[in-house]
Formats: structure tokens, C-alpha cells, sequence
């Protein structure tokens, strides 16, 4: 080729080699690496799930009726944290089920599936709000409620896969435990 320097071509050659070269072992590199595979669920953690939203939404129900009562402090502060902590864990559990394209919604033979649990009886939440000694109704509401959720996370630690779902569970469980603890303190003198 005419006006071209022989080494000039060669030198410029070898460079794009050597980036060819780095270019096609990044590519083996990346087709190499393992793919990022998502944790294992079975039924039992997308029953979990279903089954825990509706119950986080009936303990909000519930601890909201503490709100504008003549109540201890230490049971208006239990309540607000319950309220938010619900609230968040609520929004996680829909992610997750989302993220595995499962319904939020359980079908309504569920709770056969999930140790028979019932649902905090809706009578008992109405009630509440017009009891005379709103205080204890409340707490001995409240630790039964919480006593299904520890219930509930006991079948998803022993029976799930998602190893996520499952700690949540396991923490859902030991949270719900001392909740309880310090409600059961708190009906001493209520």
C-alpha cells in the first residue's frame, strides 16, 4: 500500500491482537462464570407468606384501636412499633411473593394447609374498641394474635426452603416471643 510504513502496520497489528486477546478472555470469563440462580421456594414458603400478610393487616387492625385510648405508655409505644413493623413487613412479604410471580392472596382452603390457624376472630377485633377495660382485653387480644404469628413461623422454619423467608421466620418468631413476654408483663398491671 502506498504512504504505509510496513513496521507501522505491524506494531499497530500486534496492539489489536492483544486487545482482541484480552477482549476474548473476558468474554470466556463471563461465559464461564456461573449463572446467579435465585433461592430454592416450595409451597410451604409462598403459604407462609400468604397467609402472614393477612395477619400482619389484622395486628395492624388491631393495635390501631390503642390509638386516642387511655392507655399506658409503654402499651402506646408496643403498639406504634408493631404498627410500623407490621406495615414494612407487609410490603416485603408482597415483594418476595411478587418476585417469584405468586399471588399475595392465599386460596381460601389455605389455612387447612397451614396447621389450621384461623384468623384472629373479627368479632373479638370489633368488640374491642367498646371494652370497658380495654387495656386487658387488648393485651389478652394482642398475645393470642401473636402467639398464631410465632405459631405460623414455627411451620415455615420446620417445612420451608427460601433460606431468607426462613430466618425471617425464625426472627418473626422469637420477636413475637418477647412481645408476648412483655405484654404478659404488662397485663400484671393492667
Amino acid at each position: 500500500m502506498p504512504g504505509l510504513d510496513a513496521e507501522a502496520v505491524t506494531c499497530h497489528s500486534r496492539d489489536d491482537m492483544k486487545r482482541a486477546f484480552a477482549l476474548g478472555l473476558l468474554l470466556l470469563a463471563a461465559a464461564c462464570a456461573a449463572p446467579e440462580t435465585a433461592p430454592p421456594v416450595n409451597s410451604e414458603d409462598v403459604m407462609f407468606l400468604q397467609m402472614m400478610i393477612p395477619h400482619h393487616r389484622q395486628g395492624i387492625e388491631i393495635v390501631k384501636q390503642a390509638r386516642g385510648k387511655t392507655v399506658p405508655d409503654q402499651l402506646k409505644t408496643l403498639a406504634a412499633a408493631i404498627e410500623t413493623t407490621q406495615d414494612d413487613e407487609v410490603e416485603k412479604m408482597m415483594r418476595w411473593l411478587r418476585s417469584w410471580d405468586q399471588p399475595t392472596v392465599a386460596p381460601s382452603s389455605a389455612h387447612a394447609g397451614h396447621g389450621g390457624l384461623p384468623e384472629t376472630d373479627r368479632e373479638k377485633i370489633g368488640r374491642l374498641a367498646k371494652s370497658k377495660d380495654f387495656p386487658r382485653d387488648f393485651l389478652n387480644l394482642l398475645i393470642a394474635h401473636q402467639d398464631d404469628a410465632v405459631q405460623m413461623a414455627r411451620i415455615e422454619t420446620m417445612n420451608g426452603i427460601n433460606p431468607e423467608v426462613k430466618a425471617w421466620a425464625d426472627q418473626i418468631g422469637k420477636s413475637r416471643e418477647a412481645q408476648i413476654d412483655q405484654m404478659m408483663t404488662l397485663l400484671k398491671t393492667a
